[in-house]
């Protein structure tokens, strides 16, 4: 069978431009692709950040007679893992101080649906009989909203490649007036319920949701739970209706980044057949933190944003509580200005119990994940998460709401099974703040059981989150889509 060749379209990827998980995926899932035979090629937008950082380049095309939209040149580069990379280079769109999204204030970029708009105009193009590459995609694969109108730009193109869409986060869906339509080049008849038309406005993820051929999204759970009206997000009804053709599969991690044998950022490295150094990078996260060094309270680490998403809510009403058990709690993350205003309050209220970092740290990311005991992530919902899979690698287990991809990926520690191994967090139902603290009460009364805890940690490590796995089953996608069975 020859080589399958597939355009994947991203609003960022790692590490030339990140504000989340979309940019680890944008990386990581081309690169396992690629090791499975796929030629993979990604294209992204070229921010200020990503030209800094591509030094070797050519330019590969231009496009100058694009209606509506301004000249941009395509540039062809090389990422990490020798992943071909083609860099959307349109300087008065993109070269600007602030984010991909939004200004230095914040505020979303009042030109975000031009801007999204060429990205997904060029891929199109790229995907079309009309491009100026000899390198053609079999297939593109897109990603949430910011490149969602590329199935409909391929829908109405002549020697189009089929597409599928991925959906990260439904939340977030490129809602703009109708006016939109016809200064983005669509015709006026896509103005529809069937079509881009969403509630008066116009979405380019309903774009890609209604046009695409296929719709996948990052865990097997969440892709059921957008199905219904509380995670729909108002696009419950179009996800029902194309249910034989949504896939949900687990994203992966990178297992060379997330290694606690071969972590850079620890104190001390440790692995399933000697885990000595959790002990020492406990410790180490204490000191760091000003946390009272006593190996025997047990440490409950967060890395999170301080978002209502992410439940940090419930965390931080409990907290007092939490200090009485005992426990420590060390947090890191930054997100609602009250929820970081009541971290910092409650660190200077229980010095020694409770630490909190506002902002991003890398390498404390990778600290509280060795350090801690166990990891809370109460999100309220979670199509995929990453950290609780950080946290089962580094022996770490994680305290989890029963929704989305924590559904899929941790399995709640019963005496059934701790006994046949399969065991690796605590799970609760039902979002609320006493929920939440008898989920931790669970995993502390275990935690004090030093042969069953050090049982359910190895059961933790043992896990598989690799990419491979994932990219085999996007793949198993890409050849439905192309009609290549088996």
């Amino acid at each position: 069978m020859a080589e399958l060749k597939v355009l994947f379209a991203t609003s960022e990827v790692a590490p030339l431009i990140k504000t989340g998980g979309l940019a680890d995926v944008s990386a990581a899932l081309p690169a396992a692709l690629r090791a499975i035979g796929v030629d993979a090629h990604v294209l992204v937008p070229g921010y200020n950040q990503v030209m800094a950082q591509l030094t070797q380049h050519e330019v590969v095309a231009v496009f100058d007679n694009l209606p509506g939209f301004p000249s941009s040149r395509l540039l062809s580069g090389k990422m990490a893992h020798n992943i071909p990379l083609l860099v959307l280079d349109c300087p008065s769109l993109y070269q600007r101080d602030g984010g991909p999204y939004q200004d230095v204030t914040g505020h979303d970029w009042a030109d975000n649906a031009l801007r999204f708009g060429l990205l997904s105009k060029v891929a199109s193009v790229l995907g079309s009989s009309a491009s100026p590459l000899d390198w053609h995609p079999d297939l593109v694969h897109c990603n949430d909203w910011q490149t969602g109108l590329i199935p409909a730009y391929l829908h109405f193109a002549q020697g189009a490649a089929p597409s599928i869409i991925a959906i990260h986060n439904l939340a977030f869906q490129g809602i703009f007036p109708p006016a939109t339509v016809l200064q983005l080049g669509l015709p006026p008849s896509c103005f529809s319920i069937n079509g881009v038309e969403f509630y008066g406005s116009m979405s380019f993820l309903k774009a890609g949701l209604y046009y695409a051929d296929h719709i996948t999204t990052v865990s097997p759970n969440y892709a059921r739970e957008i199905q219904q009206a509380e995670l729909g997000f108002g696009l419950q009804g179009l996800l029902f209706e194309r249910r034989d053709s949504l896939t949900g599969m687990l994203n992966g991690i990178d297992t060379e980044e997330w290694n606690p044998a071969d972590d850079h950022h620890l104190a001390m490295q440790y692995s399933v057949a000697d885990m000595t150094g959790k002990a020492t990078n406990k410790q180490a996260l204490q000191k760091k933190l000003g946390l009272n060094p006593d190996p025997d309270v047990p440490l409950l680490g967060v890395v999170s944003r301080f978002t209502h998403q992410k439940g940090l809510d419930l965390l931080l009403e409990i907290a007092p509580r939490l200090t009485e058990l005992p426990a420590q709690l060390a947090m890191l993350g930054s997100g609602e200005a009250h929820m970081q205003k009541t971290a910092r309050d409650l660190s200077h209220r229980y010095p020694g119990k409770i630490g909190a970092v506002i902002g991003f740290s890398e390498d404390l990311s990778h600290q509280i994940e060795a350090g801690a005991d166990m990891f809370v992530m109460p999100s309220r919902f979670e199509p995929c998460g990453l950290n609780q899979l950080y946290s089962q690698r580094y022996g770490t287990p994680p305290i989890v709401h029963a929704t989305g991809g924590l559904s899929d990926s941790v399995v709640d520690c019963t005496p059934a099974t701790l006994k046949d191994g399969t065991a690796s967090g605590f799970m609760f139902d039902g979002m609320t703040a006493e929920n939440l603290f008898i989920a931790i009460q669970r995993a502390i009364g275990l935690y004090h059981d030093k042969i069953k805890w050090k049982a359910l940690c190895k059961n933790c490590m043992t896990k598989n989150f690799s990419w491979h796995h994932s990219a085999e089953a996007y793949l198993a996608v890409y050849r439905k889509v192309l009609g290549q069975q088996g």
